[in-house]
């Protein structure tokens, strides 16, 4: 099952090694980030150290691998880092580097799943905002037979199917029905070449940490003897060999399907640029960098769709941010006007809440019996105390502070509320905190419909002040 909380690692650990395609020696540093951050990469080797997100709108090359650039700088070869912390479910990170490709090691992502391990995850105090794919997704190249789609799941689900018309690979499947299977079934599987795009790499003056122990080269052809004389000075090896069609140096597969679980690990590391965990079933036929960043983008604007709406998604099989014990360990209302059962969302600037409305509050017995509406003004007492949780949020012991209510703008009621409905309401900090005074924005709704919103004042202040 898919983690529901947002994680980053406990401390800071370093990884270094070669660069595929530059031969540059670089040192990656994985370092602990606060909720909400995602996964972006500093080149603290630039004046500014400057930051590049891991978004595929700054993707900028995908000719042998995933580049991205923001300010001027790039980093590139990222898929197999990206792969990793999706793997192992971490969503905040800084990862800093001193050089313009991110190292290959033996070409897999085993070995950035070892050190973060060593790093140990941390739960945070946050929801992890999945995607969740509603109606299917389909991304088609004609001229290269590709064919990607993300159908509805409530699960993270990967297949892969790759066909080369190579003799020694055939068509080959791969998949994994639990992200938690990344680990032991993907990771160590090694990225792969055939024997003609080796030599126009190298023609191309890529390559330059190119290595029989960091890639598989597959050879689907009889080679002459002093062709092997070439591709031996190409990989700097004294010799190299194989037996008529294979693998060069007859390096022994991990898997025999290894060539399709890679590119299932580079499919899972590129779609980690559409900027937040998924939801769904993908079913990709022979993708490749760039039909795995296409589609990202296709996901991105998905998204962008979703949100356009506004309205923070609920999902009540999910565990809360906050349950009912430890609101009453915040705040100090009781029933019956204690009018929060859940917080699902904190951080430093929002906070959502649940308020699931029942026939047998006391208000409706003498708020218009017979048609019970829930009164305007608890609605907004109700955002109150939600926004109450996120003010008391910017204190380290919020058990020894009240809030009060200092004012409410503007305030709009757009639909009834009646029992049965759960209201879901967010708040947002329209500025900074200064002097202990708050001023939040907040909205209600029921399902898509917004039922009320406004501007509320408040002050935080100490109990024994």
């Amino acid at each position: 099952m898919l983690n529901h909380k947002q994680q980053t690692i406990k401390k800071s650990v370093t990884i270094s090694g070669v660069g595929l395609h530059t031969g540059v020696q670089t040192t990656l540093t994985f370092m602990p980030a606060k909720p909400n951050h995602g996964i972006k990469f500093q080149r603290i080797d630039l004046p500014g150290s400057p930051i590049i997100d891991a978004d595929c709108d700054r993707v900028v090359d995908v000719s042998r691998g995933t580049t991205l650039e923001q300010s001027g700088a790039r980093v590139s070869t990222i898929e197999h880092t990206l792969a990793a912390l999706v793997g192992l479910e971490i969503d905040n990170v800084m990862v800093q580097i001193d050089g313009p490709e991110a190292p290959i090691m033996d070409g897999s992502s085993i070995q950035f799943v070892h050190v973060l391990k060593e790093a140990e995850t941390e739960e945070q105090n946050a929801l992890r905002d999945f995607f969740e794919v509603q109606d299917s997704i389909f991304y088609r190249e004609s001229a290269r037979h590709v064919e990607i789609a993300a159908l509805p799941l409530d699960d993270y689900r990967v297949t892969v199917m790759i066909d080369y018309n190579s003799p020694v690979l055939g068509s080959q499947h791969a998949s994994i029905t639990n992200i938690q299977q990344f680990e032991k079934e993907i990771a160590s599987c090694r990225t792969f070449c055939f024997l003609h795009e080796l030599e126009m790499l190298y023609k191309n003056n890529l390559i330059k940490g190119g290595d029989l122990n960091n890639a598989i080269v597959i050879v689907d052809r009889i080679i002459e003897p002093h062709e092997l004389e070439n591709i031996a000075r190409m990989l700097n090896k004294p010799t190299v060999e194989v037996k008529k069609e294979g693998i060069l140096n007859n390096v022994e597969l991990r898997y025999n399907n290894e060539p399709a679980r890679h590119k299932l690990l580079d499919i899972i590391g590129d779609l980690a640029l559409a900027g937040r965990p998924l939801k769904a079933q993908i079913l990709a036929a022979r993708p490749g960098h760039a039909a795995n960043v296409a589609f990202a983008k296709k996901l991105k604007k998905a998204m962008a769709e979703s949100d356009k709406k506004g309205v923070p998604r609920y999902n009540p099989s999910l565990p809360p941010v906050m349950d009912i014990n430890k609101i009453m360990q915040t705040l100090p209302h009781r029933y019956p006007f204690l009018l929060i059962d859940k917080i699902i969302y904190l951080d430093k600037e929002t906070v959502t809440g649940v308020k699931n409305v029942t026939m047998n509050e006391p208000f409706f017995e003498g708020h218009f019996p017979g048609n019970p509406l829930m009164p305007g003004v608890l609605q907004v007492e109700a955002m109150a105390q939600i926004g109450g949780i996120l003010v008391l949020n910017t204190v380290p012991d919020p058990e020894n502070y009240w809030t009060l209510f200092l004012g409410i703008d503007e305030f709009r009621f757009r639909k009834k509320v009646l029992p049965g409905d759960t209201l879901v309401i967010q708040c947002d900090l329209l500025a900074p905190i200064k002097r202990g005074i708050a001023k939040m924005y907040g909205r209600g709704y029921v399902g898509n419909a917004l039922v009320c919103e406004g501007t509320m004042t408040a002050s935080i202040v100490r109990k024994d002040s």
